[in-house]
């Protein structure tokens, strides 16, 4: 409360990644407690503590880690006059009610990590063309100290670097930044290694641009070994024969993959995009596909990391194995520590997708074992699945991670449940058919219909009407459910035939009848293996 907007914004984050891990719910209630009695005291030695501390209030709220009732218990239980009311009446009236108020709570000091990577980003790209314009070395240093960022300084190396392409003259002044920067200590030795180190890994890209990058590249590492700028360590992983060329055949289903993900984030359109996949015709790459979806969500906003975990459902659904998802997870999880080069709490947001994929039925908890026993003990990613474990144990942890991105779009698998089971039930008890298949159409989930015909048929099979057949019959009739989620709505319920049959005794008796009258009107795939009956 007592530093720069920086420290308070840093300070809120650090509550929400210790909650429920390390500091359970009850404990920071508490602590808010004991600030608001204290606020009076606060306020003696911070003039505005007031406003800070109720703008700190509002955020735990927007950051789920504070109940809103809180806010009511608190203020029954302060003295009316104390400066502890006035607090919870400020976060209530002036951030709480206002209009978008979650935005603009979480903006007020800055925004999130994620803007600031951005804008560090944005500083180190203008302070390093401002040097090419006055090649004024001891001003360049100024400026990159000032940004206080050493952990990512190996970004202003391969900046530089690509300056130093892209415009031949700023060559000379940019490597001799980087050797000042160097010998003061200002960029320190790992950190010049990994900013060579990554432009290394993406001069294939970078030469479709730069059509001499390669050569150029190759020229600027023996000079800096030789000025002793640059570790000779560099040299060994770029320049060894035995180095192994990507497949071209990989190396093209990438650039796809990435083109069909940049038109997803911009569409938000699943079918879409589960036909382009198919297109490719390369499901042995599926685990590539999820890698290369993630960490382009991750260097996103919330609304495409939503997006990505949606889609993950689908695929999952859809065309990708468990294993898939398990060998893209670990591929993630391998290369954790060349991700947080790019993205500061790449860890964090590794752990919330894989938790959140273990809440959306993605992959079973005994997968997260799997892929952390294929993982070194202690390397980060190692660290990640841990994180995920504790995510997935803490309290109300669905409910949680289901709106770890901010809400929106995560709710949208368990509204389409609901609004299914709605839906069938009003159509069972005596609805239109072509009402329900209006229903069916205006949750514009196509790919989620195989959980309409899992659905429909356990209904028939408990209230013993066959009515939901009809509706099946029009459903398929229209093109609305396609052969493919009808049949994979019918080994839905086979694979879960033996749990059925304890509630409902004569459950695979019945589910062999309406395989029978699925195959005799088309319905299913010729795939599909009907069930074995008893004898």
């Amino acid at each position: 409360m007592d530093r720069h907007d920086k420290e308070k914004e840093m300070a809120s984050v650090l509550l929400s990644a210790l909650y429920a891990d390390v500091i359970s719910p009850a404990q920071i209630r508490d602590g808010f407690f004991i600030l608001l009695e204290s606020a009076d005291d606060l306020a003696v030695d911070i003039l505005d503590a007031v406003d800070i501390l109720a703008l700190f209030l509002a955020r735990a709220v927007v950051d789920d880690i504070l109940p809103p009732a809180f806010l009511a218990r608190a203020k029954k239980a302060l003295p009316e006059s104390s400066k502890g009311v006035q607090v919870i009446q400020t976060a209530e009236k002036s951030y709480l009610s206002a209009p978008h108020h979650a935005e603009l709570v979480e903006r007020r000091w800055g925004g999130s990590t994620h803007i600031t990577v951005e804008e560090v980003k944005k500083k180190i790209a203008d302070l390093l063309r401002e040097y090419v314009d006055s090649g004024d070395t001891l001003e360049a240093c100024r400026c990159i100290r000032e940004l206080g960022v050493s952990f990512f300084h190996h970004e202003v190396v391969k900046r530089a670097l690509i300056l130093a392409m892209e415009i031949r003259s700023a060559e000379p002044p940019m490597l001799k930044l980087l050797k000042e920067a160097a010998e003061e200590g200002l960029v320190s030795s790992s950190q010049m290694v990994k900013g060579f180190s990554r432009l290394a890994e993406s001069l294939d890209d970078l030469a479709l641009d730069i059509p001499s990058a390669k050569a150029l590249f190759q020229s600027f590492v023996p000079k800096a070994i030789s000025e002793g700028w640059l570790d000779a360590s560099l040299t060994k992983p770029a320049t060894e024969d035995g180095e192994i060329q990507e497949d071209e055949k990989v190396r093209k289903y990438k650039k796809e993959s990435v083109t069909i993900i940049h038109e997803y984030f911009l569409s938000d359109d699943i079918p879409e995009l589960i036909q382009s996949l198919e297109d490719l015709g390369a499901p042995e790459y599926n685990p590539i596909f999820l890698k290369k979806l993630i960490t382009l969500a991750m260097d996103r906003k919330n609304r495409e990391k939503e997006m990505a975990s949606v889609l993950l459902s689908a695929l999952h659904i859809e065309i990708f194995s468990t294993e898939d998802i398990v060998n893209g997870f670990v591929m993630l999880l391998e290369s954790a520590e060349d991700t947080a080069l790019d993205i500061l709490d790449a860890s964090n947001e590794l752990a919330l997708f894989l938790a959140r994929a273990v809440i959306d039925d993605v992959l079973a908890p005994l997968n997260l074992e799997e892929i952390g026993c294929r993982l070194p003990p202690k390397c980060s990613g190692s660290e990640t699945v841990r994180m995920a474990r504790s995510l997935i144990a803490a309290r109300h942890a669905g409910e949680r991670l289901l709106r770890c991105w901010g809400g929106g779009t995560g709710w949208a698998v368990e509204d389409a449940k609901d609004k299914i089971m709605k839906l069938l039930e009003e159509y069972e008890s005596g609805g239109v058919v072509s009402e329900a298949c209006q229903c069916i159409r205006d949750l514009g989930m196509p790919f989620f219909n195989h959980e309409v015909v899992k659905k429909a048929l356990i209904m028939a099979m408990e209230k013993k009407n066959d009515r939901m057949l009809d509706l099946l019959q029009e459903c398929f009739s229209e093109g609305l459910i396609t052969i493919n989620q009808m049949t994979k709505g019918f080994t839905r319920i086979k694979d879960g035939l033996d749990d059925l049959a304890l509630d409902i005794p004569n459950a695979k008796e019945k589910f062999g009848f309406y395989v029978e009258h699925a195959q005799s009107n088309g319905w299913l795939l010729p795939s599909f293996d009907s069930p074995a009956t008893d004898a």
